[in-house]
Formats: structure tokens, sequence, C-alpha cells
């Protein structure tokens, strides 16, 4: 915090964690929470199709997942902020176990789309505190000036492989149960028509819940905060997210990544709706198609790892993460170009192209996402970096969610993926220009590690909304090398 206030990162008892210990934990956590959601990709629209709902009702339950993750993005960013990391993502576990025994149980409209909601509400609540907690303790132990991209690069390349894994487990499993003789019977007459063979993956993926819950609670020291109460809490979040809502309002650069963020979530959008359709009537079955999908998926994914490992190499070669975001954009238009084009027909060439553009999409979103957060934790404090993540995440979210119910509704073929690689067009043409240094707040005082605290500020679990950027000396574009 600024002010000269006592930092929750400032503890001595966090210093004591080095910076490869906090990536491998941060790498850690990032895959086991990733990995059941990869096992549901692969097969949640075939599932919910086979459970007897129609393409607009399936649209409605990612709406549904979209919508909560987006209302819930900045309560949810603040309360990590004012009480802590590892609690909030350890709450974001037990809703996805939740919310996955539903999605894989559920028959009903209204039990996918709570289960679905619940699993938005993980979502926001797991959008900022890991990576915070990653930032804090390296800025903790090593400074501010201390590399970020290579541990956010392997957290997001950790991701990457967790949605690979677990696409190919949760495509995988249904199709070996398809080879079975009358094993996909025998689950359904068992459980009376709750398990299905295309529900066992987000079963399992319940289960890897508890595994990362476990591991929240045990890998993710903290240094001890001020004791707090629900008043204060209460009190804390609303500032925080007053503060957030303020960030693309007076920074540029924070803008830019808001609407790039945007951008992203109508080609993901289109990517998770329209997919595993095309790839179910490419082969004739669910089944199949899921399998089909989850290899598909599981290449895509491992393209968006690669993309995020290679990124700080493209900021160098492009000059700065700014233009190696705008490469990067440029790349996920023209796969979305490429999706559109060869929607109307299966040729093998079309095919293949189809199959490229896919891999592109994903590998330069990968490539994309580091840099965007590189730019993003040298506009803001501590105080307030879960909350800009949060932010960050409800544009993806709220984009997401619209794109999602109009691909639902428009006819089948290349309108819905041209639309979509026109707003990721759009988002590129916004880091044409690079973006001015931010300027400091009216009144935000200079940062001196002497500074006697002020009085309103002895409670470090009550941010104030000015706090939540700090202007530093080597937070313009181009004054660190990219």
């Amino acid at each position: 915090m600024t002010g000269g206030s006592v930092r929750a990162t400032d503890a001595p008892g966090h210093r004591g964690l080095d910076e490869a210990t906090a990536r491998r934990r941060y790498v850690a956590v990032s895959f086991l929470f990733w990995l059941p959601i990869g096992m549901s990709i692969a097969t949640g629209v075939l599932l919910f199709t086979e459970r007897g709902m129609g393409l607009a009702a399936i649209a409605g339950f990612y709406a549904a997942h979209s919508l909560t993750a987006a209302a819930m993005e900045l309560p949810t960013g603040g309360l990590s902020d004012v009480i802590g990391r590892r609690p909030v993502l350890a709450v974001a576990g037990l809703l996805n176990l939740t919310a996955f025994t539903l999605i894989g149980l559920g028959a009903a409209g209204w039990a996918i789309a709570l289960g679905m909601g619940l699993m938005g509400l993980a979502r926001a609540l797991s959008s900022g505190p890991a990576e915070a907690w990653y930032v804090d303790t390296v800025h903790a132990h090593a400074g501010r000036g201390a590399d970020l991209r290579t541990g956010l690069a392997r957290g997001s390349a950790a991701t990457s492989a967790a949605l690979a894994l677990g696409t190919l487990l949760g495509g995988g499993l249904p199709w070996l149960l398809g080879l079975a003789p009358g094993a996909g019977e025998w689950l359904a007459a068992t459980t009376g028509g709750l398990v299905i063979p295309l529900s066992v993956p987000a079963l399992l993926g319940a289960l890897v819940e508890v595994v990362f819950v476990l591991s929240v609670l045990s890998a993710l020291p903290e240094p001890p905060r001020p004791r707090t109460t629900v008043r204060r809490v209460v009190g804390g979040v609303p500032a925080a997210i007053a503060a957030g809502l303020r960030l693309g309002a007076r920074d540029a650069l924070i803008r830019r990544i808001l609407l790039t963020a945007s951008a992203a979530g109508a080609a993901l959008a289109a990517v998770e709706l329209l997919t595993p359709g095309r790839a179910a009537a490419l082969m004739g079955t669910a089944e199949s198609g899921a399998l089909v999908f989850a290899g598909l998926a599981c290449a895509g994914f491992l393209c968006s790892a690669l993309g995020s490992q290679l990124a700080p190499l493209v900021a160098r070669f492009a000059g700065s993460s700014e233009r190696a975001v705008l490469a990067s954009l440029g790349l996920v238009g023209l796969g979305l170009t490429l999706l559109g084009l060869t929607a109307h027909t299966m040729s093998t060439l079309a095919t293949a192209a189809a199959v490229t553009g896919y891999g592109l999409v994903y590998l330069g979103l990968g490539a994309a996402g580091p840099n965007e957060r590189d730019l993003l934790h040298r506009r803001v404090d501590t105080s307030g970096r879960a909350t800009a993540l949060s932010v960050q995440s409800l544009s993806l979210q709220l984009v997401a969610a619209g794109a999602g119910l109009a691909a639902g509704t428009l006819p089948t073929g290349p309108l819905p993926w041209l639309l979509a690689a026109a707003a990721v067009l759009a988002g590129a043409l916004l880091w044409v220009r690079r973006a001015a240094p931010v300027k400091p707040l009216p009144d935000s005082a200079p940062r001196t590690e002497t500074a006697a605290p002020e009085p309103e500020r002895a409670h470090p679990s009550k941010p104030r909304p000015a706090d939540l950027l700090t202007p530093l000396a080597t937070d313009g574009p181009g004054s660190r090398t990219q």
C-alpha cells in the first residue's frame, strides 16, 4: 500500500519463500485448478445434448457461468485483497467440487444451470488470488524490480498443460467406456440414469478438486494479516470494487488490457460453443465427436502452453510487451478467420485449414496473456492486485456471455466465426500506438520506506480506492528491458 503503511508482503515470514519455490507452487496450484475444468471441456456440450438440451439452452448454461463470474468478479477480487488469497482459493475449490457433481449427475436443466453458476462463482473467486499470491511473494523476496514474466508464463503454460491433459482424459474416458460391451448401459441402469459415460469426467473432476483444496491450504503460506471483523470485510470490499471500476478510466494502458480481454472472450465463446458440434458432425456420433474434440482441444491447449512459454521471447523480438500483444492478437484473428471460411465444408483441405486456425487461436492467446499481465502488474499495487485481475476477468466474462448467446442464435456457418475474428482484430488495433506512462493520482503521496503510517491506514484490511494504482518510476512502457 502507499503512504508508508506496512504492507502485507513485508512480513518477515513471507520473505522466507524464495522465487523458485513460489514459482513451483504457483505452477502446481494452477495445474490442479484447471485440470478438472479441462476434463469437463471435451464432454460438456455433448453431455448436455445427450441430456436432451438444445443448442440455445446450452448457450444459456454457459451464459449462466459467464454472467455469474462477471457479477462476482469485483466483489470476490476485493475479498481476496481484504482477507487473503488462500481462503478465497480454497472456497473456489469447494464450489467447483459441488459444481462438477451437479453437472455430472444433473439430468434436469435447473441442476445443470446451478452447477454452471457455481462454477462461474468459483471462476470469479480464483481469477486473481493465486497470481496475486505469486507476485506478492516474489516482490517481498526480490523487490518490485524482480522478473515476473517467466513465472507468469510458466503459470500460463501449466494452465494450458492441465487443460490439454484434462481434455484428453475427459474425451477418452467416455470413448473407452463405449468400447466395453454394456458398460454405458450398466452405469445408467445402476444409477437410475444419473451417470452415463459422458458424465464420468465431471465426476472425476470433483475428486481432483479435493486435492486442489488440500494443496492450497498446505502450499500457499501467507503472512499474518490483521484480525478483521465482518464489518471491516464488508467495508473494505466495496472500496476495492470502486477502485477497480476506475482502473480503465484512469489508465489508458489498463483500458487497452480490459478491451483486449473482451475480445478474447468473444473468441473463446465462439470456439468453445461451436467446435464440439463440428467435431460430432464430422465423426457422426457424440462419443466419437467427444474424442476428436478432446484431441483437438488438447492440441489447442498445447499451442497455448507453447505461446505462453514463448511470450518473453516474443516481447524481446517485438521490442516491447505492447508490440507482442499486437502480434499475438493478429494470430488469433487469422485463426478465427480460417475457422469461419471452412465452416461450410468438411473436405480434407478445409479440415486441415480449420485445425490450423484452431491452433493459431490458442497460440496467439497464449502468447498475449503473460505480456498483458506483465504490463498490468506494473500498474497496480499489492493492495489491489487481485481486484485488478478480477476486472480483467470481468471484461472477458461479460463479452463471452453475450458472444455465446449470439453464437447460439445465429445461423450455423461462417458468420459467428467471422464476427469473433472482427472483435479480436479490433482489439489488436488498440496496440498499434504505445500508451503514455501512467499519471499519479492527485492525492497520492510519493512512497517512502520511512514515512510514518497515516492514522486512517491503521487497518490494512480497509484499502482506499486511491491505493489501487501506485505509479513507480519503472512503470512506464519501455522503461524496462522487454
